[in-house]
């Protein structure tokens, strides 16, 4: 059985999160650098391989104080744990299973998954497309830094909502 190698397409690609601010309102990011690779056996991606590294200190929120305080210790600690990853266990139907990794510590993650197709472009390359969705909860992964508003509401969510649209070209 062949295996098909696939590398993301950062043209095309993007990972996104929301969370609540002061609970009446969502932050949007970016991370702006992260690479991806994925190898399969069959082209509906059910037995892909799928490995993640997402860059700390590229995350974009359009406010660098704010990014700042994210690669700080309260938060990433990009100087020490420079690389968000994730690695897929499983992709089943609508499902993709893996284990998610930042700062030191690694957890399973279930996100949905949107698996969009093959399609060749105008130059001959064949891509495949994701959409990526899910939730997290970033005190389980030691992001507990938080502050209280003087009328007594939390400045951070603890839920964190992912949107990731990921384009792959086959190697």
């Amino acid at each position: 059985m062949s295996t098909t190698k696939w590398a993301i397409d950062p043209a095309h690609s993007e990972v996104t999160f929301k969370v609540k601010h002061m609970m009446i309102s969502n932050v949007t990011g970016y991370f702006a650098s992260f690479n991806a690779t994925a190898e399969t056996t069959k082209d509906d991606f059910s037995t892909a391989a799928i490995n993640v590294a997402i860059d700390i200190d590229s995350i974009n929120t359009k406010n660098e104080d704010r990014d700042n305080h994210l690669k700080s210790p309260d938060f990433f600690n990009a100087s020490e744990f420079p690389k968000m990853t994730f690695k897929s266990t499983g992709l089943v139907g609508d499902k993709l299973t893996g284990e998610l990794s930042i700062r030191d510590i690694t957890k399973e993650v279930v996100l949905n998954a949107d698996f969009n197709g093959i399609a060749v472009d105008p130059y001959g390359q064949t891509k495949a497309g994701f959409e990526l969705s899910g939730e997290i909860n970033r005190k389980d992964f030691g992001l507990t830094w938080n502050a209280i508003t003087e009328a007594g509401s939390i400045v951070v969510s603890d839920k964190i909502k992912l949107q990731i649209e990921a384009q792959f070209i086959k190697q």
